[in-house]
């Protein structure tokens, strides 16, 4: 089977009705569940020491997981004020350098607001100062760490699907993470069928080369959306939201892509994972019993 590789975002509650601390102990936690990535998530700002990401890395490394980080919510690529800007630069910077403690090749970032003004020139002002940002954090680049801006689950949020590539188009290094429980959000349940998800994968090699079209990050769970678009994350057993991920999961091994998927349910992220890495499995021992 093509390496795809499954984990959380953050922590499940288990992990710490067990007893568990420190996140430290997550990469064993996560190497004994049979999961093998995992997210950190700084989204309320980078308040860890490096000796402390540190040893989390060096654990992932121990058990085989592939760090990658959540970058804080208030980043915001359109932003219209300088002083809005620099500090767009710095917390994206400052994510970067603790990727690097990390050890995480994968930095998630939200691009940030459309505002209330025009979406073209708002999406104008966001790849300049993303090219900003690149020049910046060129460091970090040379040692393969990616910036990965996310596909948004809010319309009023820079981040459609045709958007988040574009972004991407700037520089070979940005890799995109496709949240579809946000897509499926933005367009209001519009991911029912493997058709669907096949529309949106198919758009990446296109915009992005073939490599990247390979080995995007993912984001996953069901989600509870309003008119507005995404509400809240919600977990893969409360299966009145969408979207599914059992026809993506086929058209993943269908189509030989290799990503990172890490799980955003509520509370049970990695109980979740764990879900969607079976669910890939299943599918993988059908596709060699029809081979047979």
């Amino acid at each position: 089977m093509n390496k795809i590789r499954f984990g959380p975002a953050g922590n499940s509650e288990s992990f710490y009705e067990q007893g568990h601390q420190s996140s430290v102990e997550m990469p064993k936690w996560l190497h004994d569940m049979g999961l093998d990535a995992y997210e950190y998530s700084v989204t309320r700002g980078i308040r860890l020491k490096e000796s402390t990401a540190g040893e989390i890395g060096e654990q992932a490394a121990k058990w085989g997981i592939a760090m990658s980080l959540h970058a804080p919510y208030y980043i915001n690529l359109a932003s219209r004020e300088e002083e809005g800007r620099k500090k767009t630069v710095r917390y994206l910077y400052r994510s970067m350098e603790a990727a690097d403690w990390f050890g995480a090749k994968r930095v998630v970032f939200h691009p940030g607001s459309a505002g209330k003004g025009d979406r073209e020139q708002a999406m104008e002002a966001a790849k300049k100062l993303l090219l900003r940002v690149l020049e910046q954090c060129s460091e970090f680049i040379a040692k393969g760490i990616h910036l990965c801006p996310e596909t948004m689950g809010k319309k009023n949020q820079l981040g459609s699907l045709e958007e988040t590539l574009d972004l991407c188009q700037l520089d070979e290094s940005l890799i995109p993470t496709l949240d579809f429980g946000h897509l499926h959000a933005r367009s209001q349940g519009g991911i029912r069928t493997a058709k669907d998800y096949e529309n949106i994968l198919d758009s990446i090699p296109g915009a992005l080369g073939d490599r990247r079209g390979r080995a995007f990050h993912v984001h996953f769970s069901r989600i509870e959306y309003t008119a507005a678009g995404e509400k809240r994350h919600r977990t893969y057993q409360e299966t009145e939201y969408g979207p599914d991920f059992e026809p993506l999961a086929g058209l993943l091994l269908q189509k030989n892509l290799e990503p990172v998927i890490i799980c955003e349910s509520r509370k049970t992220m990695a109980e979740d994972a764990v879900r969607l890495q079976k669910i890939l499995q299943e599918k993988f021992s059908l596709f060699n019993e029809a081979r047979l």
